[in-house]
């Protein structure tokens, strides 16, 4: 069987790794495999997808995964690279959290094994941690670590200085417990798990220690900007946070010099096929045919079929401007969308148009008219003394305009 290291190089992954002649026996032996996240709020997003995707690839070559979720981490944070310390969450909030997360990642993976590190990390007193833990770590060999190193100079609390010993712990846990043999993470996570790998063999001697770590890139854009960050905030997996329509569209109007990467990070796809994809591509760009394999990929993963099915639905009624076709639920989705506006009721076409913003005055408005180019409920031809009542309403007191060809309003009537 392939190596895993040379499929992740291959992709462009990989970026550090400790010790390969204890991966390939770690891929012979069928060892776990984990990574972890923490719980800062109830809902993955597309910043944890390469880590996750990466699971699943390790999974694919034989090895098990384990995802760990820091309810007892996650009320502490992760200092690494970080310009400040995280706010901290109530118990309350963790948990309620780790219940989001859990079962994303089932849906995600579904032989994945999830665990939460506040089972053996909560129950321990702070004299077990000082003795058990801290007496294996020299102050010397932590302050070297870059990750906390970049912080020093910015204020680091005990706090978030004791967060890479825990996860070294973690790490040691699950090789005691679970034959976890490897620990996976974004470049910025070398610290912590280099810290884990070191404890180990504290424990139980280097000779004798098959723990070993492999790092990814972090996924960026050719611009140097973070991927993922956009105005309206962070893309998530949670449908009733970010619907499978604009998850699919965000991924669709992705610029084409990320395109390779986005593929080769975010596909399963093999790279003879994504070659494939991006020849097809480049030769009519205008076509979007590798955004629209990346979307359909990275969204079937996320939100299943019926997921995507949803996505290209509600994406073609609004193409083409038919949206008498979608369901209620596709409605609201199509809503938060799009921009909106709140207006009282029964105003005039003249008046709604004007009191929306969807025309900057009069004049415009009825320009607009006379153009035919207000749709609302596949109606075209207003007058300007039409009153806009509960007969237009998309659904609740909802109005929903077309403007032109392609630009949509979601106006509320009060």
């Amino acid at each position: 069987m392939k190596f895993v290291l040379n499929e992740l190089k291959e992709r462009g992954l990989l970026k550090q790794f400790t010790n390969e002649e204890k991966l390939k026996r770690a891929q012979d032996e069928h060892s776990a495999v984990y990574c972890g996240v923490d719980p800062t709020v109830n809902s993955l997003h597309i910043g944890h997808l390469v880590q996750l995707i990466n699971l699943k690839r390790f999974q694919d070559f034989g090895f098990k995964p384990i995802a760990i979720i820091g309810g007892a981490t996650g009320m502490i944070g992760d200092p690494s690279f970080k310009s400040e310390e995280r706010q901290l969450l109530t118990l309350e909030q963790v948990d309620e959290n780790v219940i989001g997360i859990k079962k994303q990642l089932k849906k995600l993976i579904p032989d994945v094994e999830v665990l939460n590190n506040a089972d053996w990390l909560k129950p321990m007193t702070l004299i077990e941690f000082l003795r058990d833990i801290g007496k294996d770590f020299n102050l010397a060999y932590l302050l070297a670590k870059e990750n906390i190193a970049s912080r020093i100079e910015k204020g680091l609390s005990i706090t978030e200085f004791a967060y890479t010993m825990l996860q070294a712990y973690d790490f040691y846990k699950l090789y005691q417990t679970k034959n976890c043999w490897v620990q996976l993470g974004g470049s910025d996570q070398w610290g912590n798990i280099t810290s884990g790998i070191d404890y180990i063999a504290s424990k139980i001697g280097n000779a004798n220690s098959k723990a070993c770590g492999v790092t990814s890139n972090l996924l960026t854009k050719k611009d140097g900007t973070k991927f993922g960050k956009t105005e309206s905030g962070a893309i998530w997996l949670d449908p009733s946070k970010t619907s499978e329509y604009e998850f699919y569209q965000f991924f669709l109007n992705q610029d084409d010099q990320d395109l390779e990467q986005l593929l080769k990070f975010l596909t399963f796809l093999p790279s003879k096929k994504i070659s494939e994809i991006l020849e097809q591509h480049n030769k009519e760009t205008f076509k979007r045919l590798g955004q629209k394999e990346l979307a359909r990929e990275i969204t079937s993963w996320v939100h299943g079929e019926a997921g995507f099915s949803k996505a290209i639905k509600i994406s073609e009624s609004i193409f083409s401007g038919k949206l008498n076709d979608l369901s209620k639920e596709e409605l609201k989705i199509v809503s938060q969308s799009i921009p909106s506006a709140q207006v009282q009721s029964n105003l005039t076409i003249l008046e709604f148009l004007v009191s929306s913003k969807i025309a900057s005055s009069n004049r415009e408005a009825r320009e607009l008219l006379a153009d035919k180019a207000i749709t609302i409920q596949d109606k075209n031809d207003f007058i300007e003394s039409d009153l806009i009542d509960v007969k237009y309403y998309a659904y609740d007191n909802v109005v929903i305009v077309k403007k032109g060809k392609r630009k949509y309003f979601s106006i509320v009537c009060k």
